[in-house]
């Protein structure tokens, strides 16, 4: 088992943790992503179908502003936690933790139970961990951390179907 970061302030973390699926996905392999804090169902990672993948989100529907997060977040965080843990009974050969830094970030889960949780996973599944500011305990157990800097960025940023989501 190793465990991969992708942390930071630019975009693109997602996108690579859902990189390493399709490699796997390739090599038929099973892939279980699990986003904390996310909803929208128009995505193509949420849309993409394969008999070997299986996508969850726990996010509250809608986008309320990191400042406004409140106990039916956390509840969701700590469901999507719990979700992870029953999910390894699948034996997937990855797991992707979408979001979980962030949801760390914002105190909706105790770091203490989510690392130990971490350590506890079987040693022939591979997790993946995105989300800006990733704790530092996070990155002291990861075998792989990867900080994504935005270099340059439009003003007005152009969403495109497929491309951005």
């Amino acid at each position: 088992m190793a465990i991969y970061v992708f942390t930071g302030q630019g975009a693109g973390k997602t996108t690579a943790a859902l990189g390493m699926a399709l490699r796997e996905l390739g090599h038929d392999y099973a892939v279980i992503v699990i986003q904390f804090l996310k909803w929208w169902k128009n995505t193509g990672e949420y849309k993409f179908k394969n008999k070997n993948y299986e996508i969850y989100q726990f996010g509250r529907k809608g986008w309320h502003g990191l400042g406004n997060l409140d106990n039916r977040d956390k509840k969701l965080a700590e469901k999507a936690i719990e979700f992870a843990k029953k999910s390894l009974k699948k034996k997937p050969s990855l797991l992707i933790l979408d979001e979980l830094n962030l949801a760390l970030h914002c105190k909706l889960l105790e770091i203490k139970e989510v690392i130990n949780f971490l350590k506890k996973a079987p040693s022939n599944i591979d997790i993946v961990i995105t989300g800006r500011n990733a704790p530092k305990e996070i990155i002291a157990i990861a075998d792989c951390v990867n900080e994504v800097k935005m270099i340059k960025c439009p003003k007005k940023i152009i969403t495109k179907k497929g491309i951005s989501y």
